[in-house]
């Protein structure tokens, strides 16, 4: 499969039917879980691999790995609603068979896996709101790939953290991330951001 039509499948796949702000339940772009999930796949983190996608929402990162050839997937979202889409998302393109579907908080989730794929929430709403997801990625992997906004204080955060949870930074993506209007305080009706993807590695080398 090539990445434009990995991107194009995922970018079809239903979203929040409603959106909660405090969840920051953004759905990622068909495109920027393509890039995320092509540089998984070349390195060798996706094809034959035990997956896990924390905070899974509709499940693109989930079923494009399924598509790209994962043993298995945890979609692990705490959303009951937003894992049944994930869920309907997935028979759509016939690989609910490679996802095990689990509606808990990441925080409760434990299996051990090759990697983890997440987006994060970037902690526009709450403050810090994706430390529990890096926390519990690094408790339950040795390879992570997660999404995070492109800003110097950002990156400050990221660069710090991961070297004292073990882990380096082996790879990092700046891609353009657009956000259309669906809650009261959007001013615009398409937002375009910059977020960087993230490969993390557990005693990689320093930091980029």
């Amino acid at each position: 499969m090539k990445k434009k039509h990995l991107a194009i499948l995922l970018s079809r796949l239903k979203g929040f039917e409603s959106p909660k702000p405090e969840l920051e339940q953004y759905r990622t772009p068909g495109n920027v879980a393509a890039e995320l999930l092509w540089l998984a796949h070349s390195l060798g983190d996706v094809e034959g691999k035990v997956i896990a996608d924390l905070g899974a929402g509709t499940g693109v990162l989930s079923i494009g790995a399924a598509l790209m050839g994962a043993e298995k997937v945890y979609a692990v979202e705490k959303d009951k609603r937003a894992l049944e889409i994930a869920r309907e998302n997935a028979r759509s393109l016939g690989v609910e068979d490679k996802i095990e579907f689990v509606n808990t908080d990441v925080s409760e989730f434990s299996k051990r896996v090759d990697t983890v794929v997440m987006n994060p929430p970037f902690g526009s709403q709450v403050k810090h709101a994706d430390r529990p997801f890096l926390l519990k990625a690094f408790e339950v992997s040795d390879v992570v790939y997660s999404i995070h906004l492109s800003k110097p204080e950002v990156r400050n955060f990221i660069e710090t953290f991961v070297v004292e949870a073990g882990f380096g930074i082996t790879h990092r993506l700046t891609l353009p991330f657009e956000i259309p209007a669906q809650f009261w305080f959007h001013k615009k009706r398409l937002e375009k951001i910059y977020i960087d993807v993230y490969r993390f590695e557990k005693c990689a080398s320093k930091p980029i």
